[in-house]
């Protein structure tokens, strides 16, 4: 038997609106919109009432809101999926009866209590914590290959000579390769560059633009807590240094070397 279809003008419940506008994204196309729906801490529709003048009379107009919070690490990029997250609401309400007047992101307010200062701290400390993946998959020009997600030009380069090695060794002894995953030590989360699995082995990758020559300590520290939890070996490639392929290519296949040495 076939699924039923349902109506139009039928009731729904707030729930079923926001799931309904949330799959109308991913039917229309807009995929960051959609993905942006998966990511939304709570979702809520509140209802209001205003009172409307025309030249003969007042009325009272009854409309609704889409209220959608969000950790605030997703607020940059939200911007400019509002309006095509907002025409799917306004969609769905159209054929369900309801006046969908508008849809708000705002971000989620931390919840804190008496010892907000040693929370703060413990914020300071390990560093504002966000899933950074997440994050690069919401830029709108962002390098994207094979399904993976890159900050940068000189990342997605290193992937793709890290592919082309991937390749070339048998399918029995061949690498992982994982950009921007998030690995979490005691009192941090991190997302290095490249996470990369060979021969039981396990390093990291990283790729260091001109901003890194201010955090040699700070990268160093992080370094050690990789370590510490069991990374093998961290590299890094300076892509001052690194501006042909053929010194990507050395570089990758000193860091295999050192890996399983």
């Amino acid at each position: 038997m076939s699924e039923e279809v349902r109506p139009r003008d039928v009731e729904l419940s707030d729930d079923e609106v926001i799931g309904a506008a949330s799959v109308l994204l991913a039917q229309r196309g807009h995929a960051k919109a959609a993905a942006l729906m998966l990511d939304v801490t709570s979702a809520r529709i509140e209802r209001h009432s205003s009172y409307e003048e025309t030249m003969s009379y007042t009325y009272e107009r009854e409309y609704e809101e889409v209220i959608l919070e969000v950790e605030p690490y997703l607020m940059n990029n939200s911007g400019y999926l509002l309006e095509d997250i907002r025409s799917a609401f306004t969609t769905v309400g159209a054929g369900c009866g309801r006046n969908i007047d508008d849809v708000y992101i705002r971000e989620v307010i931390p919840k804190v209590g008496a010892n907000w200062r040693e929370q703060l701290g413990r914020e300071l400390k390990g560093g504002y914590q966000t899933n950074h993946a997440r994050k690069v998959r919401l830029e709108p020009r962002h390098p994207m290959e094979d399904g993976l997600h890159f900050t940068n030009e000189w990342e997605q380069r290193v992937y793709q000579v890290l592919k082309e090695r991937q390749a070339r060794l048998p399918q029995n002894e061949t690498i992982g390769i994982m950009p921007l995953c998030a690995l979490r030590v005691p009192d941090h989360t991190f997302e290095p560059d490249f996470l990369i699995t060979y021969r039981g082995r396990v390093g990291v990758i990283e790729v260091d633009g001109p901003q890194h020559k201010s955090r040699v300590s700070a990268d160093r520290s992080r370094d050690r807590l990789f370590k510490h939890a069991g990374v093998r070996d961290v590299d890094r490639l300076c892509v001052e240094d690194s501006t042909t392929k053929e010194e990507v290519e050395k570089f990758v296949t000193d860091f295999l070397k050192h890996l399983v040495d």
